[in-house]
Formats: C-alpha cells, sequence, structure tokens
C-alpha cells in the first residue's frame, strides 16, 4: 500500500469536506483509505489498482472544487 499527501490551505478541513472528498474519492478502486489532517489529505492505496498520477490529479481537482 502506498500513501500520497495532498496540502490544503486551511489548517484543518471542516468535516462536510473532509466527508466530500471521500466521496469523490474513496469509491475509486484501489483507495483504501483517506485520513484528513492538520494541513493535508493523506490517501492510502493500492498501487495495482489506480494510477498515482490519476489518484493525484482527481485528488486535487477535487480540493480545488471544494475552495482548498
Amino acid at each position: 500500500m502506498q500513501k500520497a499527501s495532498f496540502p490544503i490551505d486551511e489548517l484543518n478541513i471542516c468535516v462536510e469536506c473532509a466527508i466530500a472528498v471521500r466521496r469523490f474519492i474513496g469509491g475509486l478502486d484501489g483507495v483504501e483509505s483517506i485520513e484528513g489532517e492538520r494541513g493535508k489529505i493523506t490517501v492510502y492505496f493500492d498501487e495495482k489498482k489506480i494510477d498515482p498520477e490519476f489518484l493525484a490529479r482527481i485528488t486535487k481537482d477535487s480540493l480545488r472544487k471544494l475552495g482548498y
């Protein structure tokens, strides 16, 4: 299992946005878990099931749509 971290401008991500991010990418095949931490989102994933570049692109796009 790999992990990828994505910085966010806010110190903490709000609960509603964390739920939305989980909804946006949590159902993708290969995504194991998502953590909202202080200043970042961390995604744990199986690189055999999902391309890391695709995951990064869709995660950044999701965060951008939420205003982060």
